[in-house]
């Protein structure tokens, strides 16, 4: 199952990983309306551009924004995402030198209101979904293990620390495992893709749940640190017998062999569009759009799945931001929920379920500027 995974995406997730806001590409995309939305956004062409945006934050969502900007360079616009971290992404709006953030996990209510205290409304938008894997470089296992939260929970906690501990190897029978001593890598920055690895440790685990706890960050037990999914991924790489949780692209990426994960229903299921597909299918969206889907239910629903989102003030230019930029937002925005939900197909990551998509889109239809809506195309 895992070889044809990798077969499917690897040639893609490597070039994501390797497109960077300003490179190239000839071969533009229309935006296409969602079926049944009725939303302005969702029925704008393909937007044209005049300037530049600052982005930045989730290194989760990475390849899918450097992707959508390259694709959109030949319309104008001028694209920069920092992958700095979901934590610095919120930061960004709130002290105004992004003009938006990518997280993946919503804002809490604190961040919200420090966000908002500057920015007046705050948006957060779904824009698609992914699997957080929990990733290992084991010699000799060259086939994917089977792992539950509890383990992985006591594993992160240092309580379990080699690799053929019985927590594991009643999991995997048959499966050759080393006396090795396991190193558990983690994210030493404020991280979305940490909370929502967390929130599966959590909900298997009341001592993790007790102990360090689930945000974006925390204080391990132990392991070693590392800055965002690239850092943490070249981390796993470059030493043996190591475990960390990294966004699947990047797994894909450095050819890494993850783990199947039991689910709430009691099976081990492998990350997948379909798996992360059921568990986004599931989701309940409250009207402001903050909403998680990690340990979704379902026999086939991959149980550490996450949406990220794009933190946003809904008026821009009140905000702070020119009434171009804003332009170029409500832009960027509706192409990504349109045939943007395409470009991460083919990424590795699911699409929203066109219940979410219509919300998101109508979420981006509100953006204003200085009162007045926004068009998204000149």
């Amino acid at each position: 199952m895992r070889t044809r995974t990798f077969a499917a995406f690897g040639a893609s997730a490597v070039l994501a990983l390797g497109v960077t806001a300003c490179g190239s590409d000839d071969n533009t995309d229309s935006t296409t309306a969602a079926s049944g939305a009725t939303s302005t956004a969702s029925a704008e062409a393909t937007p044209s551009f005049s300037g530049s945006i600052n982005a930045g934050g989730s290194t989760f969502a990475k390849p899918v924004y450097d992707t959508w900007g390259s694709k959109l360079k030949a319309q104008g616009l001028s694209f920069n995402y920092a992958g700095t971290g979901s934590g610095a992404g919120i930061a960004g709006v709130t002290d105004g030198t992004l003009d938006f953030g990518g997280s993946d996990s919503a804002t809490d209510d604190d961040e919200l209101k420090a966000a908002e205290k500057k920015n007046g409304t705050v948006l957060n938008i779904p824009m698609f979904f992914g699997a957080v894997t929990a990733s290992y470089n084991v010699e000799g296992v060259e086939t994917g293990l089977k792992l539950d939260g509890e383990t992985l929970a006591n594993i992160f906690l240092g309580d379990v620390t080699t690799w053929n501990d019985k927590q594991i190897a009643d999991q995997n029978p048959g499966v050759d495992l080393p006396s090795s001593k396991i190193t558990v890598v983690h994210r030493s920055d404020e991280s979305g893709t940490t909370k929502a690895f967390l929130s599966y440790l959590g909900a298997y685990s009341k001592k993790w749940e007790d102990g360090p706890g689930v945000d974006k960050s925390v204080k391990w037990p132990t392991g070693t640190g590392a800055k965002g999914n690239d850092g943490v991924a070249a981390a796993i790489k470059q030493t043996p017998n190591s475990i960390g949780y990294v966004e699947q692209a990047y797994a894909l990426n450095n050819n890494f062999t993850y783990a199947a994960l039991k689910n709430a229903a009691g099976n081990y299921v492998d990350p997948t569009l379909e798996s992360v597909s059921a568990a986004g299918d599931s989701a309940e969206v409250p009207e402001d759009l903050r909403f998680s889907i990690g340990n979704a239910p379902g026999d086939q629903t991959y149980p550490d799945a996450s949406a990220t989102f794009v933190v946003v003030a809904k008026d821009l230019c009140k905000a702070g931001k020119t009434e171009a930029v804003a332009k170029d937002i409500k832009g960027f925005l509706t192409y990504g929920l349109n045939a943007g939900q395409e470009e991460a197909k083919k990424l590795a990551y699911a699409p929203l379920p066109e219940s979410v998509k219509t919300k998101a889109l109508a979420a981006v239809d509100s953006l204003e500027c200085n009162g007045a809506p926004i068009a998204a195309t000149r």
